[in-house]
């Protein structure tokens, strides 16, 4: 049988009023969303299904998988890019970018994130994966990957084309997962920088890099058919956002609404955090091992993002067995933490063993037998 113990975590009651709706948010936007990075929950959307061309924020997609081949070994930041002909050709936001030119992964990163280079994803587009076309197959399989139900790749940049579009969510899903790769922030968060030994200047596209407290990047994109787009990504007291703002009539609009989302996300929510992956919840009793008992620990971090309104005591529910028998495998599942704000249960992580109990042997157990025989 199993046993449910109530362990209280930490409580706290705000004793203020906090708005716990959205009115009017993103009003220009044609499709915009809001998403806590952490955990992907959703706080705030508005038509963030609908298929529309982003622009240069398709570029999000094409640094995730240069910096999913840089953590795969395949590529580094310090490795040589040549230009060629067809990358130079690119028209829109460019690095200026020459045929035989070599620049760095990291100089070309710098373009791409800072002065939103058409060219510099071509040539990086091409010295992953040999051309364009077999560079877009990646970026369409990655989204297949990521469950981006409304997206659709054509190139590499977001330049204006038939059949390339995605949506808020989907802007959303890849942008979270770029932001795991940390390193990218050391090139979204660049306001101004220079390449070619100081002799070519760089300005972040993304205003909020300079004027919106706590901006982490990412990408902005504009053209005739997208209007203004912007993904943008903070991070205040430990609460990281991204907000994705498609279709804006205006660069100002765009930034905005974007402003105006995470604006709304910092004032209204929090993320708690009651347990840490390998963090003793109990000790249970080991049947026939050659130990007596077994801490349980919390298989993974667990990370919720609540409403400030809503928040008030949390409370942990540990179900689990009175005991169990030998042997126990280091990391074996044996019970599971619920947490609970209130009547309401915000997420579960599973309790595991923390070390490796062997089963008694024959003569170990006659001599348990035996003393407990002598003991009589």
């Amino acid at each position: 049988m199993k046993k449910i113990i109530s362990v209280l975590i930490a409580s706290a009651v705000l004793a203020f009023s906090i708005p716990t709706y959205a009115e009017d948010m993103a009003p220009s936007a044609k499709g915009a969303i809001l998403i806590e990075q952490e955990t992907g929950k959703v706080l705030f959307e508005k038509e963030a299904d609908a298929q529309l061309p982003i622009a240069s924020v398709t570029k999000i997609m094409t640094m995730l998988l240069i910096m999913e081949e840089i953590d795969r070994g395949n590529l580094t930041l310090a490795d040589e890019v040549t230009v060629s002909e067809y990358a130079m050709s690119m028209g829109g936001s460019t690095m200026f970018l020459e045929a035989g030119e070599v620049l760095s992964v990291s100089d070309m990163l710098k373009g791409i994130a800072v002065a939103s280079a058409n060219d510099g994803c071509v040539a990086m587009a091409e010295h992953i994966s040999g051309s364009t076309e077999a560079f877009i197959e990646l970026m369409n399989k990655r989204a297949g990957e990521l469950g981006m139900q409304n997206t659709h790749f054509v190139n590499t940049n977001g330049l204006d084309a038939e059949g390339h579009y995605s949506s808020a969510r989907d802007v959303a899903i890849m942008a979270r997962e770029l932001t795991k790769h940390e390193k990218i922030f050391d090139y979204t968060t660049i306001w101004t920088d220079t390449l070619r030994d100081g002799k070519f200047e760089l300005a972040n596209t993304n205003k909020l890099v300079r004027f919106y407290r706590g901006a982490t990047g990412l990408k902005t994109g504009s053209t005739d058919l997208a209007g203004c787009c912007l993904c943008a990504s903070a991070t205040r007291d430990g609460l990281s956002l991204i907000a994705v703002v498609l279709g804006a009539p205006t660069s100002k609009e765009r930034f905005a609404d974007a402003s105006g989302l995470l604006d709304y996300g910092f004032a209204n929510y929090r993320v708690i955090r009651p347990i840490s992956q390998g963090e003793k919840m109990c000790d249970i009793a080991v049947k026939k091992g050659v130990a007596e008992q077994i801490e349980l620990v919390a298989q993974n971090d667990f990370a919720e993002v609540v409403n400030k309104n809503e928040l008030a005591e949390i409370t942990t529910n540990l179900t689990v067995p009175d005991s169990i028998t030998a042997p126990v495998a280091k990391g074996e599942i044996i019970g599971r933490a619920e947490f609970m704000m209130g009547d309401k249960s915000v997420g579960t992580v599973e309790l595991v063993a923390n070390e490796d109990v062997a089963k008694k042997g024959f003569f170990a157990i006659l001599s348990d037998i035996l003393k407990s025989l002598v003991g009589a």
